[in-house]
């Protein structure tokens, strides 16, 4: 598991992101659109048009590194209605995302139970 804490900033780029894009695509939008320092002790994070799935970009000394993450029936809730384009969330605040909270609400998502991967 990623050690959020190691991270001085963490970042969500608000508006919704083609995931097709990789490293280059993201590191693009962090230095043009968020104008943040790609090189920085920083977790950037990315949500996809359905909102199911989650990039992590950072940079971790050797190189860069993407993390994915994709819910297999809820939705992240991303902050779509605020004015900013780049939003600073704290440790704790990643943490609950990633565990399926609402962190504007505090409310989580249904845990999943599967037996194998159909």
């Amino acid at each position: 598991m990623l050690r959020v804490e190691r991270f001085k900033g963490i970042y969500l780029h608000r508006n919704i992101v083609d995931f097709r894009k990789s490293i280059n695509g993201l590191a693009i939008i962090v230095e043009e659109d968020m104008k943040l320092d790609l090189f920085e002790p920083y977790l950037f994070l990315f949500c996809n048009k359905r909102r199911n799935m989650l990039k992590v970009l950072y940079w971790d000394a050797t190189g860069f590194a993407l993390w994915h993450k994709r819910l297999e029936k809820d939705r992240f809730i991303w902050p779509r209605k605020f004015e900013e384009d780049v939003i600073q969330v704290n440790h704790q605040q990643l943490t609950w995302l990633l565990g399926g909270y609402n962190i504007w609400k505090m409310k989580p998502h249904k845990k999943m139970k599967y037996s194998r991967i159909s």
